[in-house]
Parts: C-alpha cells; sequence; structure tokens
C-alpha cells in the first residue's frame, strides 16, 4: 500500500510551538483529519482535503484516517499538544488492532508535539522538575471511582500532579471534588498552578495557596499543575513567581 498515515501533534496554541516535522507532514499530506477546533488550526491549501468531526467519535475518525490511507492518501490525523498523551494516536492503534489485517501493514507514525502540561510547566519555571503524574480528571471515559483512587495514590506517593481537562460545562462539580480531596489530604500551603490558554494571546498564570483555589479557577482550557511537598516559589518584584521542585529531595 502507497498510502500513510501520521499521527500529529499541533502543541499547546502558538505556531511557534509546532515541530517542523509536524509541519513538513502538513505540506505533503493530502488529508487532515481531527476534531473541529484542531483541524481549523490547519492552514487551507489546493490538495489539501480536511475532515472535521465532533470530539466524541475518535474512533470513527481512526477508521476513516486508516480507510484513507488503505486508499493511498497520505493521511494526517490531527490532535492539539502531543497525539500520545490523551490524544488520538491510542484511538488510532486501537482501531489498527481491532479492524482488517491490512490496516497492520499501512506505514503509520507518531510525530509528538509539545503537550499542554511541558507548555505549561515552562511558563510557570520547572514545576514538574522531579517525579511527577499526569491524570486525567474527566469521566467521560472511565469512572469518578478510577480517578478518585489514582489521586489518592498519587497524594500518597507525594508527586507533583498535572491535571488535564479539569473543569467541563457540562460536569463542573468534578473538579470540586478533585479539589476537596486534595484539599482533605495535603498540607494548605501546597501550590496549586492554574495555567490557561497557554502560549495564545489569552494565556493567563495564576499560582496560590490549594487553601485558597476554588473551582471556578479552572475551565477545560486550564491545565492544572499541583505541587510537590518540595515544589518552591521564588517571589519576584517586577515579574511573575517562579515556581519550581528541586531535582534532590530534601
Amino acid at each position: 500500500m502507497s498510502g500513510t498515515l501520521k499521527i500529529i501533534g499541533l502543541g499547546p496554541g502558538s505556531a511557534g510551538l509546532i515541530t517542523p516535522d509536524v509541519k513538513d507532514a502538513l505540506e505533503t499530506a493530502t488529508d487532515a483529519i481531527g476534531y473541529f477546533p484542531y483541524v481549523a488550526r490547519v492552514i487551507e491549501r489546493s490538495g489539501l482535503t480536511i475532515h472535521g468531526s465532533d470530539n466524541r467519535v475518535e474512533l470513527q475518525r481512526a477508521k476513516q484516517a486508516l480507510e484513507l490511507a488503505g486508499e493511498g492518501r497520505h493521511v494526517v490525523v490531527v490532535s492539539s499538544g502531543d497525539p500520545g498523551v490523551f490524544a488520538m494516536a491510542s484511538a488510532v492503534f486501537e482501531a489498527v488492532e481491532n479492524g482488517p489485517l491490512s490496516w497492520r501493514e499501512l506505514d503509520i507514525s507518531v510525530l509528538p508535539g509539545i503537550t499542554a502540561m511541558l507548555a505549561a510547566a515552562a511558563r510557570l519555571g520547572a514545576p514538574l522538575g522531579h517525579d511527577f503524574c499526569v491524570i486525567n480528571l474527566s469521566d467521560n471515559l472511565k469512572p469518578w471511582s478510577i480517578i478518585e483512587t489514582r489521586l489518592r495514590l498519587a497524594m500518597e506517593a507525594d508527586f507533583a500532579m498535572a491535571f488535564y481537562n479539569p473543569r467541563s460545562k457540562a460536569r463542573p462539580e468534578g473538579f470540586e471534588k478533585a479539589l476537596d480531596l486534595l484539599k482533605s489530604a495535603c498540607e494548605k500551603e501546597r501550590l496549586i498552578m492554574f495555567a490557561r490558554a497557554v502560549s495564545t494571546p489569552e494565556e493567563s498564570l495564576l499560582t496560590v495557596a490549594l487553601s485558597d483555589a476554588t473551582p471556578d479557577m479552572a475551565d477545560m482550557r486550564t491545565m492544572v499543575l499541583l505541587g510537590s511537598r518540595q515544589t518552591r516559589l521564588i517571589s519576584r518584584e517586577n515579574a511573575a513567581p517562579i515556581v519550581y521542585t528541586p531535582r534532590s529531595m530534601r
């Protein structure tokens, strides 16, 4: 089969954070497939067909991409951030595993992108400088009981934590429950950071003590980072504070 399928990440928002490999893939693609807001970031051009779809049809998107690649097309499946972090790479490989054997012979590659977690951490300083974990707070694809168990174990291990999809309009109570759980087990002065729309003109950064955090500080465009016991804040008079976690344990 002469088609190709590249699963790409567009980074957190700024065009400057798209990797050269991803730019090259977009320039040679015949088809771009993805969630409407993500493919809207792809520059239209002659010879490129853009296929947008809803955010709850990941497997359908993956199957469409595989079918087009099987027909000899050069397809990119578009995610924001990194395609392997709560994004389309897993969906494509799930479709491959459960689909026709011919899909396993396709030329498929994953091109990494800068995920929101890393972009947010860089803006704030280095809050993920030591051991950390990443948890998706959305309960669309897993029950809340799993999220709660993982939060409890991460707190027990004293990881710094990064939270994706903290607070949706449809389920705003999830982040409130997560905050209550964090406040019940962590020190009140533990640092929590809210990085919204990082690398876009709407970017905003906020660092507060955990005891002062409220659910309305986050939405679905916000990356929430929680420090470990070791995480420090460096105050500056004429600039935003720097938050970092030392590499050595004290």
